[in-house]
């Protein structure tokens, strides 16, 4: 069962909750995976209410959204298992089914195609409007060091060489699964 939220009710716990990290859940091709993020911001685009993530480059996550433009975030309300974000921060979703592997409880989805995941449940359902790649030349140096190592490869976790795109979506559902 769901249960509808205004999601700028929830404004602080999404936040909050996004400092540990949530789940950014993609689903294209057949195959839905899930994403540990930090980064990310609630707000108003065009009068929408939005969602905003930041996806490398190389990341599987990338690949999904480029087949399909939307993508559900999930997020930690009440105990769950830690793990879960620890596992899909860390294991690639090229490599592994981490949906599968960590028997995570999938939910159909109210408006969009890609699922809500029962043990993260407060959940937002998001269509992408607009995309756009980080311009490097635009990033100061200081953070370009920080985020965006040169010396690295970017094949593995934790190589933060890649530049992001950063992908407004829109909102259109949001509920908590009880």
């Amino acid at each position: 069962m769901k249960k509808k939220i205004e999601v700028f009710a929830y404004a602080n716990e999404i936040m909050k909750a996004l400092g540990t990290g949530i789940l950014l859940t993609t689903k294209a091709e057949g195959k839905i995976n899930s994403m540990t993020i930090g980064w990310g911001n609630l707000g108003i685009v065009w009068g929408k209410p939005t969602f905003t993530v930041f996806v490398r480059e190389n990341r599987f996550t990338n690949s999904q959204l480029a087949k399909n433009p939307e993508f559900t975030i999930n997020i930690p309300y009440g105990n769950f298992n830690k793990k879960i974000l620890g596992f899909c921060g860390t294991k690639s979703g090229y490599e592994v089914d981490k949906i599968g592997d960590l028997n995570l409880t999938l939910e159909p989805p109210e408006i969009i195609a890609v699922p809500a995941i029962k043990e993260l449940p407060l959940t937002l359902e998001c269509k992408i409007v607009y995309k756009q790649k980080h311009n490097e030349h635009a990033i100061g140096e200081e953070t370009k060091r920080e985020y965006y190592p040169r010396d690295v490869t970017s094949n593995f976790y934790g190589a933060n060489k890649d530049f992001h795109t950063v992908y407004y979506g829109e909102i259109v559902s949001a509920y908590i699964i009880e």
